[in-house]
Protein backbone atom coordinates (compact mmCIF):
# COMPACT_ATOMS: atom_id res chain seq x y z
CA UNK A 1 0.00 0.00 0.00
CA UNK A 2 1.56 3.89 -0.90
CA UNK A 3 0.77 6.27 1.44
CA UNK A 4 1.53 9.84 1.45
CA UNK A 5 3.19 11.29 4.68
CA UNK A 6 3.90 14.40 5.96
CA UNK A 7 7.53 14.58 5.91
CA UNK A 8 9.46 17.94 7.00
CA UNK A 9 13.10 16.04 6.76
CA UNK A 10 14.09 16.97 9.88
CA UNK A 11 15.98 13.87 11.58
CA UNK A 12 15.17 14.63 14.95
CA UNK A 13 11.37 13.81 13.60
CA UNK A 14 11.80 10.09 13.55
CA UNK A 15 7.62 9.98 12.94
CA UNK A 16 5.45 10.53 9.97
CA UNK A 17 2.22 11.04 9.91
CA UNK A 18 -0.13 9.27 7.54
CA UNK A 19 -1.76 12.09 5.27
CA UNK A 20 -3.56 8.95 2.94
CA UNK A 21 -3.61 5.72 1.93
CA UNK A 22 -3.43 4.35 -1.76
CA UNK A 23 -3.13 1.12 -4.02
CA UNK A 24 -1.01 2.00 -6.48
CA UNK A 25 2.12 4.71 -6.80
CA UNK A 26 0.06 6.68 -10.16
CA UNK A 27 -3.08 7.34 -8.02
CA UNK A 28 -0.79 8.53 -5.04
CA UNK A 29 1.17 10.77 -7.31
CA UNK A 30 -2.25 12.21 -8.14
CA UNK A 31 -3.03 13.04 -4.57
CA UNK A 32 0.26 14.53 -4.49
CA UNK A 33 -0.47 17.07 -7.07
CA UNK A 34 -3.92 17.20 -5.75
CA UNK A 35 -2.55 18.14 -2.49
CA UNK A 36 0.16 20.40 -4.07
CA UNK A 37 -2.94 22.77 -5.94
CA UNK A 38 -4.37 23.02 -2.84
CA UNK A 39 -1.90 24.49 -1.13
CA UNK A 40 -0.86 26.18 -4.28
CA UNK A 41 3.12 24.84 -3.51
CA UNK A 42 5.66 23.81 -5.17
CA UNK A 43 6.23 19.51 -4.43
CA UNK A 44 9.01 20.55 -2.48
CA UNK A 45 6.79 22.75 -0.26
CA UNK A 46 4.41 20.48 0.83
CA UNK A 47 6.49 18.41 2.76
CA UNK A 48 4.74 15.93 1.59
CA UNK A 49 6.11 12.26 0.00
CA UNK A 50 4.61 8.96 -1.31
CA UNK A 51 6.33 5.71 0.60
CA UNK A 52 5.43 2.23 0.31
CA UNK A 53 3.85 1.09 3.77
CA UNK A 54 4.98 -2.55 5.12
CA UNK A 55 2.08 -2.75 7.81
CA UNK A 56 -1.72 -2.18 7.83
CA UNK A 57 -2.49 1.88 8.83
CA UNK A 58 -4.87 4.13 8.86
CA UNK A 59 -4.49 8.11 7.63
CA UNK A 60 -3.60 10.00 10.42
CA UNK A 61 -1.52 7.64 12.43
CA UNK A 62 1.92 8.07 12.50
CA UNK A 63 4.41 5.91 11.52
CA UNK A 64 8.23 5.41 12.13
CA UNK A 65 11.35 4.78 9.35
CA UNK A 66 10.93 0.85 9.90
CA UNK A 67 7.36 1.03 8.41
CA UNK A 68 8.05 2.37 5.26
CA UNK A 69 10.46 2.64 1.99
CA UNK A 70 10.65 5.20 -0.93
CA UNK A 71 9.84 2.45 -3.29
CA UNK A 72 7.62 -1.03 -3.13
CA UNK A 73 9.55 -4.24 -3.31
CA UNK A 74 10.11 -5.20 -6.59
CA UNK A 75 8.99 -1.54 -8.03
CA UNK A 76 10.96 -0.73 -10.80
CA UNK A 77 13.08 2.26 -9.98
CA UNK A 78 13.77 4.90 -12.21
CA UNK A 79 17.12 5.79 -13.46
CA UNK A 80 17.77 9.12 -11.69
CA UNK A 81 16.62 7.69 -8.72
CA UNK A 82 19.20 5.24 -8.42
CA UNK A 83 21.77 7.47 -7.73
CA UNK A 84 22.13 9.65 -4.37
CA UNK A 85 22.24 12.95 -4.69
CA UNK A 86 25.49 14.41 -4.48
CA UNK A 87 27.28 17.86 -4.45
Amino acid sequence: MYALIYDEFDPAEREKKVISLHKTRETAENALKKRQRQLDRKVWECHTRIVWVYDPVHAGDNITPSNFDTWAPGEKIPAGDRVPDGD
